[in-house]
């Protein structure tokens, strides 16, 4: 990602990163709920107290700066004078579904903002901060950016690359397994990997599967934890054939948790019909080789608004993300159960290591007795 930041000033203080930092934890509370706009945080601040903190509201809207301002509507205006506020992505300056938050700031009588990156968005892409330092109000950019781009690099990738940012969960076995001979499902990791698992698809917009893992495990692919339901992310069957059974859990539930399949020009147009009925969306796409092209379903996912996508299809969906050079981070759950050598390989026609030899380690978590890899893009 190659977005201009300036220098971090050295007016920079052990308070401002503080500062910052709890914007940046704020935003993360919003990581698979506010697409199609990033989850950014914000914190005002005046001389050390905080005034309001503030997220991008469920659906992106509200945004984090008119949140903070929101929450601080019983402090008379006149507090604001002089204050700082800290936020984790550039302030928006055109009018969308609301106005500018750059416009609500000035309003407010801020007198600086410290502002982790500059928005890529061409609609904003500098516009904000000019906008705030044409009405005389200070802007410091580039503190805590690194830990910016993480948050908001679902956003990034879908503005830079018009696909969504691709994450590849796999479980596999002590002997690199992920089913049974036969490709029959089996329980490989133990109840705090499944726990991690659902935490890591609250903070998804998307998850996908393939059809073959839909007939086989018939999963209902939610958060399901306690009060979690509602951050279950949409869920993306991609089934070029349209087999998928009106029974399964995705087709049964969708009016608590949308599904969205994928499909061939060629599948049957009834099918379509019935699905849509049930509430499923369909999309249509072109065939690559036989499958169906995925660059063509990242591009509607995008265009859909989904910035974060958890890859969870079996190990012929897996080696398709692979294959294509589409996997920016992989999570690997390692079990230290064995299958044995007549099991079904993590990828299709592919080793392991295929998956992380372009990658980078970013550590390891222990998860009962099992581990939990995190490897991203280099």
């Amino acid at each position: 990602m190659n977005d201009p930041v300036a220098p971090v000033p050295t007016a920079a203080s052990a308070d401002d990163a503080r500062f910052m930092a709890l914007a940046l934890t704020l935003g993360r509370r919003g990581l698979g709920a506010t697409w199609p706009n990033p989850a950014v945080g914000s914190v005002i601040v005046k001389d050390g107290i905080i005034l309001a903190r503030g997220w991008t509201q469920a659906g992106g809207r509200p945004h984090a700066e008119v949140e903070a301002l929101r929450r601080a509507k019983k402090i008379a205006q006149n507090k604001f004078i002089g204050a700082t506020m800290y936020v984790t992505l550039e302030p928006c300056s055109h009018h969308g579904k609301t106005p500018p938050c750059a416009d609500a700031i000035i309003k407010a009588g801020i007198a600086r903002v410290v502002s982790a990156l500059e928005d890529p968005n061409p609609e904003v892409a500098g516009k904000g901060h000019a906008r705030l330092r044409g009405k005389g109000i200070a802007v410091d950019i580039g503190l805590g950016a690194d830990e910016a781009r993480r948050v908001h690099v679902g956003h990034i990738t879908r503005i830079q690359n018009a696909r969504p940012y691709v994450t590849l969960k796999l479980a596999v076995s002590s002997d690199g397994k992920v089913g049974l001979a036969g490709r029959k499902p089996v329980a490989i990791t133990g109840e705090p990997a499944r726990t991690r698992v659902f935490q890591l698809r609250a903070q998804s917009d998307a998850i996908l599967v393939g059809i073959g893992t839909v007939l086989s495990d018939n999963p209902a692919l939610t958060c399901r934890l306690p009060g979690m339901d509602e951050r279950s992310p949409v869920r993306v069957v991609l089934d070029a054939q349209l087999r998928l059974p009106l029974a399964t859990a995705v087709v049964a539930t969708v009016r608590e948790t949308p599904t969205w399949v994928f499909t061939s020009r060629k599948a049957s147009g009834l099918a379509e019909e019935i699905l849509q009925q049930k509430g499923c969306k369909v999309f249509r796409v072109d065939e690559q080789n036989g499958k169906l092209d995925l660059d063509a379903v990242l591009k509607i996912l995008a265009e859909q608004g989904i910035t974060r996508l958890m890859v969870e299809g079996g190990p012929t969906v897996a080696a398709s993300f692979v294959g294509a050079d589409l996997v920016d981070e992989a999570v690997l759950l390692r079990a230290d159960k064995t299958i044995g050598a007549d099991g079904i390989d993590a990828l299709e026609g592919m080793p392991l290591s295929a998956l992380i030899e372009h990658m980078q380690s970013r550590g390891v978590e222990t998860l009962g007795a099992d581990t939990l890899e995190h490897y991203e893009r280099t």
